[in-house]
């Protein structure tokens, strides 16, 4: 049976991980796990503690907050598992998850990624996800399969290849990472699984759903529905991504239905809701890139987080 190392990062968020911490262990029945907890940064360090009650599981501290792709590669570089199971903290599983994923990959070695069915957690019955669209690169804009409908399994026959996996749980090969990479670190937050995704395909693997594998997610948890940081992230990573996964006359096609529609139609929104104090940030991530290389460290978020 192959070994399937889960990797979950927390962030000032200690309840939640030991739901998942919970979930885990008295739900899931698959039996080949390592577990690995990523503390990213939080203010409080809850490690020591975690290490006394929970013998069989795996934590690390990480002194900064290294974002979402930080926090998983911390994870990643010291998992010994056939394949790495990603999962959001703010996730719980359900029974057969982990094996359904498990046989997804076993059945094919050209997939280098799975992704199971997501419910919210706080309305069960309602999906999150059931695959992606592919991506429109001269918009960025593609469609979350199902998001906000109810599941009455309308979506189950695309079982299969999809557009890309959902960064709140996804299984990867292990011979997948070697090839890809580990996910770029830049992002910090939002489209770094995409990125990822592209990275794999372009290695030769395919990205796929599971739609008899369902988990349960408490979305933006930690971040929060809206925020400056999200609004921020969601602007400047939307580029990137386009800047770094298409040629230069895609990138300037791009760069004109943004300047032309997402610019005035964002800033007539702000304003309309008197959201005024998100303007700055969205400005400011444009702006990152005038200045900024695609593989720049430097994040740009102006404010401490």
């Amino acid at each position: 049976m192959k070994r399937v190392s889960i990797v979950t990062v927390n962030f000032n968020q200690p309840k939640v991980t030991e739901d998942l911490l919970r979930s885990l262990t008295e739900v899931n029945t698959y039996p080949n796990l390592e577990i690995i907890v990523v503390d990213n940064g939080s203010k409080d360090n809850w490690v020591p503690d975690w290490q006394k009650r929970y013998e069989d599981v795996t934590f690390i501290r990480s002194e900064l907050n290294t974002g979402f792709a930080g926090g998983n590669n911390i994870g990643l570089k010291v998992a010994a598992g056939d394949y790495y199971f990603l999962i959001n903290n703010d996730t719980e599983v359900t029974a057969d998850l982990i094996g359904k994923l498990v046989g997804t990959l076993e059945e094919n070695p050209k997939i280098g990624v799975v992704s199971p069915k997501i419910h919210y957690f706080d309305q069960p019955g309602m999906l999150q996800y059931a695959g992606y669209t592919k991506m429109n690169y001269f918009t960025a804009r593609n469609a979350c399969i199902g998001q906000f409908e109810e599941d009455r399994g309308q979506f189950d026959s695309l079982t299969g290849a999809t557009g890309y996996a959902h960064g709140a749980a996804m299984m990867l090969s292990k011979a997948a990472v070697e090839k890809a990479g580990f996910m770029a670190e830049n992002y910090f937050l939002y489209y770094e699984e995409l990125d990822w995704c592209e990275r794999i395909r372009r290695a030769g693997y395919e990205i796929h759903v599971n739609l008899q594998a369902l988990i349960y997610h408490k979305e933006s948890v930690s971040v929060g529905k809206r925020s400056t940081l999200k609004e921020f992230f969601m602007t400047r990573n939307r580029i990137l991504f386009i800047r770094k996964n298409t040629p230069t006359t895609t990138f300037a096609i791009f760069c004109v239905y943004f300047f032309l529609m997402v610019i005035p139609r964002n800033l007539f929104g702000y304003i309309k809701n008197k959201e005024f104090n998100f303007i700055p940030f969205f400005l400011k991530a444009i702006l990152w890139h005038f200045s900024n290389s695609v593989d720049s460290k430097n994040l740009g978020y102006p404010v401490k987080f």
